[in-house]
């Protein structure tokens, strides 16, 4: 949805801040968007070229650089979002489209278990996601989606949807055959 939405508004550069292993990269390529991932969690070897080993908070990128930018599933990763909001404003052109995306504190309540008060520590979601937003940009549209948004498989695949709520391997359950997840 965000690819084809940035294509949409006509952005034909864009940088996916956070692009970890460069899914979104893919898709704007087949809108022909060129895009450039960074990432600083060095997934960014699998996505495609260009990509960058950076910090969101420091993009390699001149001011006004790109139409368009990304902060997919990432921001809730960091103390203090805002300050790569500003640094995504700070790279975007006038008139430029930033995307965003984040859970909602309530999502997955069958994965509460395992995530025991994560909608309370995460620093940035669907509930103070919009807030933040508008301390750096203008104009803030929020558009919500009650269905699912990814597939869990196997335990690999709950492995990693977990360790991106921040669990480290040893708690994330898909990678431990005692689990109760099945």
């Amino acid at each position: 949805m965000a690819a084809r939405r940035l294509a949409a508004e006509g952005a034909r550069t864009v940088v996916d801040i956070g692009g970890g292993n460069g899914l979104l990269a893919g898709y704007l390529a087949r809108e022909e968007v060129g895009t450039v991932d960074v990432d600083r969690a060095g997934h960014v070897g699998h996505a495609p070229r260009p990509a960058v080993l950076r910090d969101a908070l420091r993009l390699p990128f001149r001011d006004e650089s790109f139409d368009g930018a990304a902060t997919l599933w990432m921001l809730y990763h960091l103390a203090d979002p805002v300050l790569a909001l500003k640094e995504a404003h700070r790279v975007l052109g006038v008139g430029g489209l930033l995307a965003v995306s984040a859970v909602s504190r309530h999502n997955d309540p069958e994965l509460a278990p395992f995530l025991p008060g994560w909608g309370k520590r995460v620093s940035f979601d669907a509930e103070n996601g919009p807030e933040q937003l508008g301390r750096v940009f203008d104009v803030v549209d929020v558009q919500r989606w009650d269905r699912p948004m990814v597939h869990l498989a196997d335990h690999a695949a709950v492995t990693l949807f977990l360790r991106g709520r921040g669990l480290s391997e040893h708690d994330a359950p898909g990678l431990r055959s005692d689990s109760s997840l099945r």
